[in-house]
């Protein structure tokens, strides 16, 4: 399937004509392997957690969780001070909710990516126990210094840490003309999306957050070079999405402006969470990775809630095309380690021995991985495994 052709890759369709070429590279890319789909099909997933008896899963405290916690939404992420680390870098599906969801869409995302590399279901079965020891270790502090990164994890922040702005321009097409090259991932924009943009930055305090610039007139405004519609994820369809060059304080950045739309994650009643979609993503991304959120800003951008970022060159999404036997267990571990760290951070002492309590309650005799990690895995590989088929067929027919 990764040789399958593109028909439309150089097409550039007018603003107000992108949808069909969307949804035809959001099939695509979902055809092209279980895990692809995985990835890509959200509401596959929350229709499942929304069909579940009302005690059939753990339940943990009100804390704000990913929603959306896949292998691609975990990866190299840059402080304002520039150290990298791994976390979770994806936020549009955040709010405040179970924390078991994430644990089992991250369970469901590695044992596709199991299977993609043809693994046997004993290591998967390893890989979901491990995944939950990870987990739990991140809810006891000092042990980062003592826990083991797997391969693909070292060399995901091995290069974060070497690139360079350089590397960043010629990865999103910005060229020595100082413009953003149009093509297969960077569309044209109207007259009207281009002046927006140009409105928009006129709030100088947009980049001195995102941007971390306190040197320089605190009152210079950003100069925008140039903007592009950016065709990214399986996310685009229908959404606004920009990549901008901007000039500030005598350095060029690369924005990213990003809509925010309703979360379909499922949310715990009762507690607060903010109406504005996009400022419910921006205080999603600062509870569960602050060194992400703090390079954040929520903004009103033609009637629409969007969030603003700078790309950094060691902001990575972490690509695990193929897993290795001798990896595949460490790998869900450390991983799990991740959101542990998340979650944990936003609990008391208290709070975390009772859901860690509740977290492994009864857990199978043969495996000692809990019932309802593994029946909820199960059910949902095999459902989007069929899933993957019929999108697979459909895509086939229409090609």
């Amino acid at each position: 399937m990764e040789n399958l052709p593109l028909h439309d890759s150089t097409t550039m369709p007018a603003p107000d004509n992108r949808r069909a070429t969307l949804i035809r590279r959001r099939d695509l890319k979902m055809a092209r392997s279980p895990h692809a789909y995985v990835r890509g099909n959200t509401a596959q997933y929350y229709d499942w957690l929304h069909s579940l008896p009302g005690q059939r899963l753990p339940r943990g405290p009100a804390i704000w969780i990913c929603g959306d916690c896949h292998v691609g939404n975990l990866g190299p992420v840059a402080a304002a001070d520039r150290t990298v680390q791994l976390h979770l870098r994806d936020f549009d599906q955040s709010t405040i909710g179970n924390p078991t969801h994430d644990l089992i869409r991250l369970g469901l995302s590695l044992a596709t990516a199991a299977r993609g590399s043809s693994l046997p279901g004993i290591v998967t079965a390893h890989m979901l126990q491990h995944m939950l020891l990870g987990y739990q270790r991140a809810f006891f502090p000092g042990h980062e210094e003592i826990f083991t990164k797997p391969g693909v994890v070292k060399t995901a922040l091995r290069q974060a840490q070497q690139r360079s702005w350089k590397m960043l321009a010629r990865e999103r097409a910005v060229d020595g003309r100082r413009s953003i090259q149009l093509g297969k991932n960077f569309w044209p924009i109207s007259p009207a999306e281009r002046s927006a943009i140009e409105e928009l930055f006129t709030d100088p305090g947009i980049l001195r957050t995102v941007a971390d610039s306190d040197s320089g007139d605190a009152m210079q405004r950003p100069t925008v070079i140039d903007a592009a519609y950016w065709v990214k994820g399986c996310s685009s369809l229908g959404l606004l999405r920009y990549a901008v060059l901007v000039e500030f304080n005598g350095k060029r950045r690369l924005l990213d402006i990003k809509e925010a739309v309703a979360a379909t994650s499922p949310r715990y009643r009762r507690v607060s969470i903010p109406r504005d979609n996009a400022k419910r993503v921006l205080q999603g991304a600062s509870n569960l990775t602050p060194a992400l959120g703090e390079r954040m800003v929520a903004r009103r951008f033609m009637e629409r809630g969007v969030f603003i970022r700078e790309l950094m060159p060691q902001d990575l999404k972490l690509e695990i095309e193929e897993l290795g036997m001798q990896d595949a267990v460490l790998t869900a571990s450390y991983l799990a380690y991740v959101v542990g760290r998340s979650h944990s951070r936003q609990m008391d002492a208290g709070t975390r021995a009772v859901w860690l309590n509740e977290l492994m309650a009864n857990p199978a005799k043969s495996s000692g991985t809990p019932e309802w990690l593994w029946h909820s895995v199960v059910q949902l590989a095999a459902s989007h495994e069929a899933g993957y088929l019929q999108h697979c067929r459909k895509y086939a027919q229409s090609d």
